[in-house]
Order: structure tokens, then sequence, then C-alpha cells
């Protein structure tokens, strides 16, 4: 890969895993519309490991006391609303998992082309629009029942399919539950977590056997840019949040769907 590549597509995927616009459908289109090689699978996991790290460290207050508490009810203490969070994440993960494990390759074979891509950000774009402007709005996350996590934990395994958007389903989900908009961004983002991980060892296992040779720096330097570009994202979309709300998202997705439906057709 050329350091151009490396560089765009580092800002890239930092910019869009956490907003509602989809990472994956931009690192597709990308590299189609300007015929740049296929970035390969031991770029993706780094600039995910990148994003990674990006959350982990915005979060890093608030994981020591999920977390804290959270072992504290594996040793018997009463529950709390922090330790509660934390298996709720981990329940909204399992569809995506299961979901992961029996249908990626398919949805890889059958699903990363123009028409999927432009419809899911159409189709999901709406939806996001319709919670954000019909959402109460009146939740925190800390007030999430079993049934409104599995629900998102459901509405996440959507993400698998191009251009849908892991951060905008999630989103979507929350508001129309009734969450307010900070409340469903930072549990979206905490389901991120469990999910890069998953993933991200999921494909370096797949990286240790196909033993292929590892341009280090490259990779190194897209995890760094990646990380610094989705830090600043996840910092300015929390902090704007409440003041924009999801229609500059809502906007954009319908033009980036449309366009790429004409692309395709033309």
């Amino acid at each position: 890969m050329e350091l151009t590549q490396i560089i765009f597509l580092a800002i890239l995927q930092g910019l869009t895993e956490f907003l509602p616009i989809s990472s994956s459908a931009h690192l597709i289109l990308l590299p189609y519309l300007l015929n740049w090689p296929d970035q390969g699978l031991a770029f993706d996991v780094a600039v995910h490991l990148g994003s990674l790290g990006a959350v982990l460290w915005y979060f890093r207050r608030d994981l020591h006391l999920l977390l804290g508490n959270w072992f504290n009810s594996l040793r018997g203490r009463a529950q709390t609303p922090e330790s509660r969070l934390v298996w709720g994440v981990a329940l909204g993960t399992i569809p995506v998992a299961l979901s992961g494990l029996l249908f990626a390759d398919a949805i890889e074979t059958h699903l990363r082309n123009i028409p999927v891509i432009a419809l899911a950000t159409i189709g999901f774009g709406v939806l996001l629009g319709y919670a954000d402007w019909t959402g109460k709005r009146q939740r925190s996350e800390y007030q999430l029942n079993w049934k409104d996590i599995l629900i998102i934990g459901l509405a996440q395994a959507l993400a698998l399919i191009p251009g849908t958007s892991r951060s905008g389903i999630t989103i979507t989900a929350a508001l129309l539950l009734g969450l307010n908009r900070t409340a469903a961004a930072r549990f979206s983002f905490l389901l991120s977590i469990p999910v890069i991980l998953l993933a991200g060892g999921y494909d370096i296992l797949k990286l240790l056997l196909q033993e292929a040779s590892v341009d280090w720096f490259a990779l190194l330097l897209a995890a760094v840019i990646s990380g610094l570009m989705a830090y600043a994202c996840i910092y300015t979309f929390i902090k704007l949040l409440d003041k924009i709300g999801m229609q500059p998202f809502v906007i954009y997705r319908l033009l980036l769907g449309f366009g790429l439906l004409l692309f395709w057709i033309y």
C-alpha cells in the first residue's frame, strides 16, 4: 500500500467508526471509487484496533467504575446500576457474535456491492431520522432493562450488512426505546468494545493462518492515525450531539445513498 492510501483510509476509519454513517461502507467504497488495491485484512485489523484504543481511552474512567462494580458482583456483592450495565453490554453482544459466526462469509461474498450499500445507507438513514424525531429521549443507559438490551443487540446484528452502520443502528434502536441522545450514543460506544475485540481476535487468527508478510510500519501508522481520529470523533460527537441531533447524519446518508445509486446506474 502507498502512504497516501494508508493515511486516507486510516483517517476515514477513525472518522466513521463511531458516527452513524457506516465505516465499513466507506472502507469498501473509497478504494473502489479510486481504483486502489484492496487494503487487506491486516490493515483492517490495525485500524479497528486503533479505534478500540480510542474508545477505551475515552471511557477509561467509566470503565474503571463499571468493571469494578462488575467484579464485585461476581464476588457475591449486590448488583449495582454499573454492574448491570456491564452484564447488559455482554448480553447485547451475543446476537452479533452469533450472526457473525453464522453469516459473515455469506455477507462478505454476496452483500459487499454498491446497490446493497446504497439501499442500506438510505433505508437505515431514514429509520435513524424517524427515531431521532419521534423518540421520547427520557431515559439513560442505566435504565435499560433486559428486553431493551436484547432489542438493541438484535439491531446490532444488522450492522453486518454493509452500509447499515453499527453505531447508527444501535443508536436508532436506543432512541426508539426512549433513551436520550447522549445515553444512546454512550451505550452504542460501550457495545463497540466487545464487538471490536471479538472481530479483531477472529481476524488476527485468520492472519496467523495466512502466513503472509506484514508491513508493520504501515499497520502501526494506520492504527495510530485511526485511533487519534476516532478519539476526536467520539469527543466531538458526544459533546455536540444534543445541539445538532441526528439530522446532519441522516441528510449525509441520503445524499451518499442516492449518489451511489446514480453512480451504479450510470
